[in-house]
């Protein structure tokens, strides 16, 4: 049985804008966020953490909904210009590495989680899904969120939670499913 207390307390010690434990079946999973991952990252097709490899957004629903318990959490970088995507995605890698201190928080309490972030996954130079092989690092790769069809904008917008933190500052999430 996880101990949300004792949780809480390691996540006041992180360098978090925000977290909030929410109902997984409070979340939107839409096609249409898939849609957007198919015409517009050019990481669709090309890694095990985005679509198709990912599986449909119904069998995503069912695997998010599998879990009773779901923590977001959010950090936020500054950004010189939100609006060069270089530099803005080059501040992923600070949210990664406080999303993998939350899950060694889920650890060391004998829970494992299932991590959506903000990954399409980039721990190896060429993926191995490219190849037709499986995932060299299952346990170490965090799906994207909008790769299993999520829109956190309803969710943020009822928790009151800004997801546009201004034009210096760009803000990450990750779901973790317990």
């Amino acid at each position: 049985m996880m101990d949300l207390e004792k949780l809480e307390e390691q996540l006041g010690e992180l360098p978090l804008l925000g977290y909030f434990f929410i109902d997984p079946r409070e979340l939107e999973f839409s096609d249409r966020v898939r849609w957007i991952c198919r015409q517009e990252c050019p990481r669709f097709n090309q890694t095990w953490a985005c679509p198709p490899a990912v599986g449909p957004v119904e069998s995503c629903r069912c695997r998010c909904l599998a879990y009773e318990n779901c923590l977001m959490i959010a950090t936020a970088t500054p950004v010189a210009d939100i609006s060069n995507m270089t530099e803005t995605l080059a501040t992923r890698s600070g949210h990664e590495t406080v999303t993998d201190q939350v899950r060694e928080c889920f650890r060391a309490q004998g829970v494992e989680p299932y991590i959506l972030s903000t990954e399409s996954c980039d721990l190896c130079d060429r993926c191995a899904y490219l190849d037709g092989q499986p995932c060299r690092y299952p346990e170490k790769m965090h799906p994207c969120l909008e790769s299993h069809g999520i829109n956190l904008i309803p969710i943020l917008e009822s928790l009151g939670m800004d997801y546009v933190q201004g034009s210096g500052e760009v803000t990450w999430f990750s779901l973790l499913f317990f």
